[in-house]
């Protein structure tokens, strides 16, 4: 996860790069355009509360891609502004400081769906109509198996 905060020097923007309590390493780095994915400048620090930080200032006006990598595995954080393809079959995350803003923590936190609001995944497509989609590929409902019911033991 990442967050931005508007920096002290004008012209920049202060980039917070986050990752839970729960991830389980011993060293977690970040590279991207940013530092010439350089696999070991940037090295996130766990603090008393278990949470994996970094903060770096960043020039506004550009996209920066970036990866984790955790114990020598590389990671996509998929709750960045964006992704996008790499040439290695995989996805590097993206901050987006072209139009920055600071974002309040209401905005950062859109957990509330109001009446009548669909939410759908954006780099997800819209389902088709008929189709299940399972781990099995896409059926539709006539072709999917009949599961026996469950039956509570006598």
């Amino acid at each position: 996860m990442i967050h931005k905060s508007p920096s002290a020097r004008p012209g920049f923007m202060r980039v917070t790069f986050e990752l839970p309590s729960c991830v389980w390493a011993d060293r977690i780095y970040v590279a991207g355009t940013f530092n010439h994915w350089d696999e070991r400048a940037i090295p996130l620090i766990q603090s008393r509360d278990g949470v994996w930080r970094a903060t770096i200032e960043l020039p506004i006006g550009q996209r920066y891609e970036f990866r984790y990598l955790i114990d020598g595995r590389w990671q996509t954080d998929y709750h960045a502004d964006s992704f996008t393809d790499n040439i290695y079959g995989s996805h590097n995350s993206v901050i987006d400081l072209e139009s920055p803003r600071a974002m309040t923590m209401a905005e950062r936190q859109p957990s509330i769906v109001t009446d009548g609001q669909l939410h759908v995944a954006p780099h997800l497509p819209p389902p088709r109509e008929g189709v299940v989609r399972g781990m099995n590929g896409e059926r539709a409902p006539a072709e999917m198996p009949r599961m026996r019911p469950r039956v509570a033991a006598a």
